[in-house]
């Protein structure tokens, strides 16, 4: 099994992505994350470009990495001085990284136009650079900017270009697809024309604009690349850059590679997740490999087959990515789903028992009044466990008032809530303001609680999604309020309905509490 060695550049090209940032310590973070994966390349950054990636470089040094070489990524030098007097050369050896990228100009367009020097200058800059930083640094990388566009113009130039990197002894030579614009076939017949000339190790850089940039990489390594470079969940500028969490299970998986452990495997989701945490976005539920969605069924059919032979209908196990089999519960459920769910669970039903047809009923007719239960089996266990009658009643809501207060036309509005509930026979009375009436409200709730169940302190609310349902009624119409929340150890979704937006999001959010006061009872 011949090995392929991942280059992960989500702390450079990654955050070039729109609505993407790190701060230092949060890509600190995130290259231990990545060593823990398997991961052999972690580029930090362009240390000549910002104080950020300096602070990187020399943050990084007090941190244990136990597999992972850090790179440092830079340009080759500019015309009309020396790599010796030239500040990004000398930038990037001060970093003192592990490693060294650069990328230099392959297409002739772009030498002639953007760099304004001759052909024949431009073959000089690759050289000149690749050999002084050979001197200097332990490994250095070549990455050839816009290869395949490049060779697709001039591809006499295009191969020069990658022979002058080779003379000067570099460890890898990196083909880019820059503008994302290559198909599959195209990168496996340059590729072969490549390695007539070219006898030094080759990689792939692939971009996503044309949604080939995984596809690419796998059929470079299928033409003989060893070295991909990619990005945790495709982050990048435009569309992206090719997904590491898909790549690296097809070539363990799928293509006989090695890469990573199996252990390290399992893993991927755990890291998938914690890289859009740290970066502050939703995670892509439909995303291969490592998404909510990836190996979630809702058709009958579907869940009673795998319930028998998961691979009719799942390509992978999903326990070697670190994901889960999911059976969901919608309109289109059978009585497979419920059972399923049921044994997710620990919930004790049977095919015969009438309980399970009557929680068919129940959501159907629910789904039927705008309910949704993917994305929100929180709200379904509860559901479940209330038909079997086994659902304790941790409190109960008398009544609550929501006020929002705009005071001057220049002001935000204020949000108060007021609540009272019932536990056991004492009645607790509570206000509390908030960014918003639903978060007021939240604030209020919790707040009249937290003296019978101080584990509420621990439970946040992380996401709150409002749809207003096709109904033809305006703002009349009905809304459905899905609200995601957690603690420490899980996160859950929990879903509510109503003609009136602020009693959607109560029972959403009394969901949420119930069955974290549920959960940790049953615990």
């Amino acid at each position: 099994m011949s090995r392929v060695f991942l280059y992960d550049t989500t702390l450079r090209d990654g955050t070039q992505a729109e609505d993407v940032s790190f701060l230092v310590a949060d890509k600190i973070r995130i290259a231990q994350k990545l060593d823990e994966l398997g991961v052999d390349y972690i580029e930090g950054g362009w240390p000549g470009s910002n104080p950020k990636d300096i602070a990187f470089f020399k943050d990084v040094k007090n941190v244990t990495l136990n597999h992972a070489k850090v790179a440092a990524f830079g340009s080759t030098r500019r015309a009309k001085t020396t790599p010796a007097k030239d500040n990004n050369i000398q930038t990037l050896i001060q970093a003192e990284p592990d490693t060294v990228t650069i990328f230099g100009k392959t297409w002739d367009f772009h030498v002639r136009e953007a760099l304004r020097i001759s052909l024949e200058e431009n073959l000089e800059l690759i050289y000149d650079s690749l050999v002084y930083l050979k001197e200097n640094v332990p490994e250095v990388i070549y990455d050839a900017e816009h290869f395949f566009d490049g060779y697709k113009a001039n591809p006499e130039y295009a191969i020069k270009t990658l022979e002058a990197a080779q003379q000067a002894g570099v460890d890898c030579i990196v083909l880019c697809d820059t503008n994302g614009g290559s198909m599959p076939f195209e990168v496996a017949d340059f590729i072969k024309k490549v390695k007539k000339s070219i006898k030094t190790p080759l990689g792939i850089h692939a971009h996503n604009d044309s949604e080939c940039a995984v596809a690419n990489s796998l059929i470079a390594v299928e033409q003989g690349a060893v070295h991909i470079q990619g990005t945790i969940n495709g982050f990048g500028e435009r569309c992206g850059n090719a997904n590491l969490c898909s790549i690296i299970p097809a070539l363990k998986l799928k293509m006989d590679r090695e890469c990573v452990s199996d252990e390290q495997l399992q893993s991927l989701r755990v890291a998938s997740r914690y890289i859009y945490e740290l970066a502050n976005l939703v995670p892509n539920k439909h995303q291969a490999y490592v998404g909510n969605s990836a190996f979630a069924h809702k058709g009958g059919v579907h869940v009673s087959a795998i319930q028998r032979h998961p691979e009719t209908y799942e390509h992978i196990r999903p326990e070697k990515v670190g994901n889960v089999t999911r059976v969901l519960v919608s309109d289109l459920s059978g009585r497979a789903n419920i059972l399923a769910k049921a044994e997710q669970f620990n919930v004790n039903l049977d095919s015969k028992d009438p309980v399970t047809l009557e929680i068919l009923e129940d959501i159907k007719k629910l789904e039927n009044q705008g309910f949704q239960f993917e994305g929100a089996e929180a709200s379904f266990e509860l559901l479940m466990r209330r038909a079997m009658g086994e659902m304790r009643n941790f409190f109960s809501v008398i009544g609550f008032r929501v006020i929002d207060t705009k005071r001057h036309e220049d002001e935000m509005p204020t949000s108060e809530a007021t609540i009272q509930v019932k536990v056991g026979g004492r009645i607790e009375h509570t206000a509390a303001e908030g960014s918003g009436p639903v978060n007021a409200l939240d604030h209020a709730l919790r707040k009249a609680l937290e003296q019978f169940y101080p584990q509420l302190k621990e439970m946040k609310l992380f996401d709150y999604k409002v749809r207003v349902l096709p109904a033809g009624k305006g703002t009349a119409s009905v809304t459905r309020v899905l609200i995601e929340s957690g603690d420490k150890t899980e996160r859950w979704g929990t879903v509510g309905v109503s003609d009136n937006i602020i009693d959607a999001s109560y029972h959403a959010l009394v969901d949420a509490v119930q069955y974290k006061l549920m959960r940790d009872h049953v615990d």
